[in-house]
């Protein structure tokens, strides 16, 4: 049985386009799983559907790789359940070496795996890259005077005030709604406000030394 499965990344977006390629190849509507969820991980509605009715010799087809997942090291586990564990075969469309048909079969999937660990290397290691050119631009901003993190929140004078005492057990929230006229909800905001400033001068003062 040949099946075809197309994926986008939310509700808004759409499928024809993968939908068109899908039926183009001779995937008949009936057999085509779609879903709209992200590519994180493969705990998607439909592609669990589709996986349950897999069977040895059967075909998946999708229009390109990262329809069925986005992360390089989860594909990779899932192309070997589909065709080593299943038995099944896989057409990436819009990557012909990634056709577990060619030739022979053990050739066509001797490929496949090739060119699929491939492109988990690049993607890895351009995501090793990344992540080192942003701790270089972190260094050099640093340098020039750069700060980073979140500014320390600055209150009204007379509402730290009031803060404090009640922070110190000298008056009681009763008091404090009445003095600031403002109402519980408010207080616990500004209050969580004035807690996070201090914690934010006690950090920096002990940086200091």
């Amino acid at each position: 049985m040949n099946y075809g499965y197309a994926r986008v990344s939310s509700k808004g977006q759409k499928l024809d386009r993968q939908l068109v390629e899908l039926v183009k190849f001779g995937i008949e509507k009936k057999n085509i799983f779609e879903d709209k969820e992200s590519g994180k991980d493969f705990n998607r509605k439909n592609y669990l559907r589709l996986k349950k009715k897999l069977k040895e010799g059967d075909l998946v087809v999708i229009k390109s790789i990262d329809r069925l997942g986005r992360n390089y090291s989860m594909i990779l586990d899932e192309w070997t359940f589909l065709t080593k564990t299943v038995k099944c075969d896989v057409v990436v469309l819009d990557m012909s070496l990634l056709d577990t048909r060619v030739e022979n079969n053990l050739i066509g999937r001797f490929i496949a795996d090739i060119v699929l660990q491939i492109l988990s290397f690049v993607a890895e290691n351009e995501r090793s890259n990344i992540k080192e050119r942003q701790a270089e631009g972190i260094k050099l901003a640093k340098e020039r005077g750069v700060k980073f993190g979140r500014p320390g929140v600055r209150l009204d004078p007379k509402r730290e005030a009031v803060f404090s005492h009640y922070s110190s057990g000298e008056i009681s929230l009763k008091e404090v709604l009445n003095i600031l006229h403002i109402k519980r909800s408010t207080f616990y905001k500004y209050y969580n406000q004035y807690k996070s400033s201090l914690t934010d001068d006690s950090v920096r003062e002990q940086n200091c030394f």
